[in-house]
């Protein structure tokens, strides 16, 4: 996997919002589970990778302040164009910043730190593992938390051939074309990321076709748990789904809840 697909698999998927928004407009048990745990952790809350504020957002209306940081200015633009519907008074409890999450300063600690919907996927090497949780640790109070989900990887997704597309039901996609959809699956073992290649073909104007690329870092549970210890992050808690359930072998998502190590 080259440099080139790398940086096209961070930032591809977030340049339609209209698709991204409606691919995820039915995935909510996230959006409960950090509602509730801001809600008891109260105010003011960092959410890393808020996209087009899906989580932040129902944050807010909670009355939460809520800063929201996101490398991309078209996941930002699709943020501040929902808030056009919200309250003054929502829209005031929200920062938006826009930054890369292993260099952005705030000045700011916060009880509560969130890095979201596998944007810590999106961290390809141990660098990037240490430059960002040096900014978390930063932006903590002594006694906050840090909550970060990521997905479990999955064998059966990292042994598929490249050759192959994986056929999906089809969808009419925000454009308004019905469209035939597929992906495919390559992975890097020595760097340890997933490119999943995203394909859409018009079923009235094939030619019209278009793919999409995304790179995620896979990290298993022992090396994740390694990585964020090492780096000045005690593990005090994991569940294996957003029901607060344990860790099973089974689990396909995991969320580790975190806090500041003694001597940090």
């Amino acid at each position: 996997m080259s440099d080139v697909e790398l940086e096209a698999g961070t930032d591809a998927h977030y340049l339609d919002t209209a698709y991204y928004s409606a691919a995820y407009a039915d995935r909510s048990a996230d959006v409960s589970y950090y509602t509730a745990l801001a809600a008891a952790h109260g105010g003011p809350v960092l959410e890393y990778g808020c996209g087009t504020g899906r989580i932040s957002l129902p944050m807010a209306r909670l009355g939460l302040t809520v800063t929201g940081v996101d490398r991309s200015s078209t996941m930002l633009t699709g943020f501040r164009r929902a808030l056009r519907a919200e309250d003054e008074e929502v829209r005031q409890r929200l920062t938006l910043r826009k930054g890369d999450m292993r260099k952005l300063s705030l000045k700011q600690r916060f009880p509560l730190v969130l890095c979201t919907f596998n944007t810590f996927l999106h961290l390809y090497n141990r660098d990037d593992v240490e430059r960002f949780c040096a900014r978390v640790r930063k932006h903590l109070t002594s006694r906050g938390r840090f909550i970060v989900d990521v997905t479990v990887p999955d064998p059966n997704e990292l042994s598929r051939s490249p050759e192959r597309i994986y056929r999906l039901p089809r969808f009419r996609h925000p454009s308004g074309a019905v469209v035939r959809y597929g992906e495919r699956f390559d992975y890097d073992s020595l760097r340890q990321v997933l490119l999943i290649n995203m394909e859409f073909e018009p079923l009235r104007q094939p030619r019209d076709s278009w793919s999409t690329p995304l790179a995620h870092r896979q990290f298993y549970p022992q090396e994740l748990e390694a990585l964020l210890h090492y780096n000045g992050l005690e593990v005090v808690d994991v569940h294996g789904d957003y029901a607060e359930g344990p860790p099973s072998g089974d689990a396909c998502e995991l969320i580790y809840h975190c806090r500041k190590r003694r001597g940090w």
